[in-house]
């Protein structure tokens, strides 16, 4: 059976094209999707061939997400669909052909194979499935806040507004904190931001802001912050955003060291916390506080879903058939001004 796929074919160069889908091994399902949803940094840095793009090499994700050793493509991206499983492998079992389920890891593509074992289905007909096709997005910025273990009423923080921050700002609120403090350039999404739950959005340029965020907080500084620009920089000012003993969870991929950070001053005499938050640190199993598995993140984020206390709509600015994937990645390329959530539809594919 043929199906389709985008792929980067060199730097800044992307298409559709066909390939051959396998059935699925034992143990295997094979789903065929409806959904993937564009994650513009990730994509945009392996588009571009920037360096430290892959995920932790302990980490056994599909093949498809290492990054182009040297610069070499093809490379094939996308990490975040939703579909129907469409064939079982032998010995599968508890499962069944049309059951709707998440296909993370699998590139941007007609069809995926899955283990069957750990499949996180979509059972609640109350989740529309362009709504659970961003769960694996969505569950970067519940985790980004998972690993600051904000206590009901604290005063937190979401530096930068992209897909994950806005999850992250949705997880911040849920969390109970108060207030939760937005930063972003873009004043369409600080008041974007607003509307899911912030209390406050400001501009990162907006002048004595770091007064004007202790001012917010009692002068004690936000006590946990998401940075998710993956900006050096951003990151510099996060930590005179921060309070004494907060934490700061770098959940973006600050792949360019290009900003002095004064640690001494800004960490180890205030007693900060700077928390790792890439995705390959979640345990494969058992879940703790803090530290949950891939799959209870994306059922918590379902389950959140299901009754209204995560929004996804208002996060997806185009919808499209990935026919038009030369076009997508093209203006992502050009990095101006590109759409927040770009949504491919598989079943507009001929």
């Amino acid at each position: 059976m043929k199906g389709r796929r985008v792929v980067f074919r060199s730097v800044a160069v992307a298409a559709l094209e066909p390939f051959e889908v396998a059935p699925p091994k034992p143990g295997e399902v094979l789903i065929e999707n409806d959904y993937s949803v564009v994650s513009a940094g990730t994509e945009r840095a392996n588009l571009l061939n920037m360096q430290n793009t892959g995920p932790s090499s302990a980490v056994d994700f599909a093949t498809v997400q290492a990054p182009p050793p040297e610069g070499k493509f093809p490379f094939y991206p996308g990490y975040c669909a939703v579909g129907r499983i469409a064939a079982l492998g032998a010995g599968v079992e508890k499962l069944r052909v049309g059951q709707r389920a998440l296909n993370p890891w699998t590139g941007h593509a007609s069809h995926g194979i899955q283990r069957a074992e750990g499949l996180v289905l979509v059972e609640d007909e109350r989740i529309d499935s362009l709504e659970a096709s961003i769960a694996n997005i969505a569950s970067f910025g519940i985790h980004g806040v998972r690993k600051l273990r904000l206590e009901l009423g604290e005063p937190a923080m979401v530096i930068g507004l992209g897909l994950l921050g806005m999850f992250a700002v949705q997880a911040a609120a849920q969390s109970g904190a108060v207030p939760v403090i937005v930063t972003d350039f873009d004043p369409e999404r600080r008041a974007l931001a607003k509307r899911l739950g912030a209390d406050v959005a400001f501009s990162p340029d907006e002048d004595r802001l770091p007064q004007k965020i202790r001012d917010l907080t009692g002068g004690r500084g936000a006590a946990g912050i998401v940075e998710v620009t993956g900006s050096a920089k951003a990151l510099q000012q996060a930590l005179t955003y921060v309070a004494r003993e907060g934490r700061v969870s770098l959940l973006g991929c600050t792949r360019v060291s290009d900003a002095p950070i004064d640690f001494y001053q800004y960490v180890h005499q205030r007693g900060v916390s700077l928390i790792g938050a890439h995705t390959g640190v979640r345990p494969r199993q058992d879940s703790r506080p803090g530290y949950w598995t891939e799959q209870d993140d994306f059922r918590a984020f379902l389950a959140l879903l299901a009754v209204g206390r995560m929004k996804v709509r208002p996060l997806l600015t185009e919808i499209v058939s990935p026919e038009q994937a030369p076009d997508v990645y093209a203006r992502l390329a050009e990095g101006k001004n590109p759409p927040l959530g770009t949504v491919f539809d598989w079943r507009q594919v001929q």
